[in-house]
């Protein structure tokens, strides 16, 4: 027969720990439950988030700027080497054409001569470097095959160097589209915390600028500076025609601009033409590395890594395309850090 035994009861000190846990475990999902919601930034925190997110979004700006200066170079210098291969292959068909009538007319006359029978189906440089074979030849026809041989050298290099280019130009197109993607990482993750802003604390935020902006205008205009002159004096108007333009990344103008954009355009309406790019730019003249030595219409060149270009205003104040969601404005020197001007 089956025994039948009462079932062991749990131990006191297992109903213990469960119970214990138990409680715990209602206790912190009471707490969940009641915990107040994480604060939203305030307004000057989510600012200076976007301010930093701006600043990384124009470092990789003048990085796309310099990748597509060096596309469109090497473009034009591929487009160059393959014109020239085509003229020389132009010239290298006519010299062979003007061979082959010197054996038409040899055949007429009794025979063609077997050297220039040979060339015509062969490689001229092996015939070339056959000395026994020049003696059969006239002058004319050893002049055309040298010319042969020449240019079909330099067709050769040509080509060699259009087929390095052309990788070296894949290679620049791929870190166009990376340094693309960064920018527009960053200004999309800018503009998520602009939205999350009230209407109210959007507003605030413009009334801020646009007061910074209006001060700084009435600074630079009515404050001293030694004047520009000469085709600075020209490049520094054609910026101040275009106050008020919207700043688009990698946009050189004549509507919209970037950092660099804005000054390579001014300049360029002045007749002078300067790199595309701030770093390029620094180089571009000479360096003044005293504020109190600026002149009105040297470039002004802001943060270690030099990504960040305007024109001297006078009085302490910039004219650049400042950032994303910015126009072409005044203002104050001291609010980026400088590094020097450039007297181009």
């Amino acid at each position: 027969m089956a025994s039948h035994r009462r079932p062991k009861q749990p131990s006191r000190t297992r109903v213990t720990v469960l119970t214990t846990a138990a409680a715990a475990a209602v206790a912190l999902s009471s707490q969940a439950a009641n915990a107040a919601p994480s604060e939203k930034p305030s307004k000057d925190e989510v600012k200076a988030k976007v301010d930093k997110l701006y600043e990384e979004a124009e470092q990789a700006t003048e990085k796309y700027n310099g990748a597509k200066e060096k596309q469109e170079k090497l473009q034009k210098e591929i487009s160059t080497i393959q014109d020239n291969v085509a003229r020389g292959q132009e010239e290298v068909n006519e010299l062979r054409d003007g061979l082959g009538s010197m054996a038409s007319a040899q055949y007429r006359s009794g025979g063609i001569d077997p050297a220039l029978q040979l060339f015509l189906s062969a490689d001229p440089d092996d015939y070339l470097d056959k000395a026994s074979t020049l003696d059969q030849l006239s002058a004319q026809q050893v002049d055309s095959l040298k010319k042969i041989q020449e240019k079909q050298r330099e067709l050769a290099q040509d080509r060699a160097e259009a087929a390095d280019k052309l990788k070296d130009l894949a290679t620049t197109r791929s870190e166009l589209g990376k340094k693309k993607s960064q920018v527009q990482g960053k200004l999309a993750e800018a503009q998520k915390l602009l939205n999350s802003l009230t209407a109210a604390e959007k507003a605030a935020l413009a009334a801020e600028e646009d007061r910074a902006s209006r001060a700084s205008e009435r600074t630079a205009l009515g404050g001293s500076g030694a004047p520009a002159t000469g085709r600075a004096s020209s490049a520094y108007g054609a910026a101040q025609s275009v106050i008020g333009s919207p700043y688009v990344y990698g946009a050189s103008g004549p509507s919209s601009f970037d950092c660099s954009g804005l000054t390579s355009w001014a300049f360029a309406q002045a007749g002078i033409q300067i790199p595309r790019t701030s770093q390029a730019q620094a180089n571009a003249g000479t360096r003044i590395y005293s504020q109190s030595d600026l002149q009105v219409g040297d470039l002004v060149i802001f943060y270690g890594d030099l990504h960040h270009v305007g024109f001297y205003a006078g009085n302490g104040q910039v004219l650049h395309a400042p950032r994303s969601g910015t126009v072409v404005r005044y203002e104050s020197i001291n609010n980026m850090p400088y590094q020097f001007g450039v007297r181009i």
